[in-house]
């Protein structure tokens, strides 16, 4: 079992979605994820919405040896209590729910995780924390999200605390990132910690959990940036935890 690749579960989007003739309802997860996670080594498993698997998570996560969770619609505001702001729209409440699930349970097993914009909202709230719905409302300004639905342009960089695992999955504590987001950590989580900040505006870019062997979350899409070592970083964390899990 070691031998073989670390399986690395990536939530999928619920999405209305148009290929070919047709017009349905789709499990997304944009290629660059997969080809990211592949390049790294990793097996990937997408986990599409599955209510099964909110009253039983470990169904999905003894088969894993990483979670991540990926980019995508606003969270819904319902999920921390707070009223949605105009600007919070697409949500998709049975994503949430089981995204949740699996991440509060990852976390209790100590399973490597990953938060991927949307993704590190995701893990904040479910650890408690809630989220900053508009971000251009704390900031002042877009450049979080200059260009909608592409990276190009969206660039900036982020500054990591020296010595923090964001620092060292990076590789470095300036960080040139793709960001692509309106929303952000406002209340942190439980046991989470900040340790990356928009060079911008100081804004939180990065958050972690120092008691766990590998649980991050970054702001920012390092699958759209092939010089980027966060993911490689990741697949490898997720090997060494399957080598500790023995055989199956």
């Amino acid at each position: 079992m070691n031998d073989a690749r670390p399986a690395i579960g990536i939530c999928a989007a619920l999405e209305r979605a148009k290929w070919g003739a047709w017009d349905r309802t789709a499990a997304l997860l944009p290629f660059e994820y997969v080809a990211e996670i592949q390049r790294a080594g990793g097996l990937v498993l997408m986990i599409p919405p599955d209510p099964a698997l909110l009253s039983s998570p470990e169904e999905m996560l003894d088969k894993l040896d990483g979670l991540i969770l990926a980019g995508g619609a606003d969270v819904d505001p319902s999920a921390y209590g707070a009223e949605p702001h105009p600007e919070t729209n697409g949500t998709v409440p049975e994503r949430d729910r089981v995204e949740l699930a699996l991440t509060e349970a990852a976390v209790a097993r100590d399973i490597p995780v990953l938060g991927i914009c949307r993704g590190m909202q995701v893990l904040n709230v479910a650890l408690g924390g809630t989220l900053d719905q508009h971000v251009p409302d704390s900031v002042g300004h877009e450049e979080h999200r200059r260009n909608r639905g592409t990276f190009d342009g969206n660039d900036h960089d982020v500054n990591l605390v020296p010595g923090s695992l964001a620092a060292r999955a990076a590789g470095e504590e300036r960080h040139g990132t793709k960001s692509h987001h309106h929303q952000g950590v406002a209340t942190l989580g439980g046991g989470l910690e900040i340790t990356g900040y928009s060079a911008l505006d100081e804004y939180p870019e990065a958050i972690e959990a120092p008691g766990n062997r590998f649980v991050l979350g970054v702001q920012w899409h390092p699958e759209a940036d092939q010089q980027s070592r966060v993911i490689s970083a990741f697949v490898q964390e997720a090997r060494a935890y399957r080598s500790t899990r023995g055989s199956s």
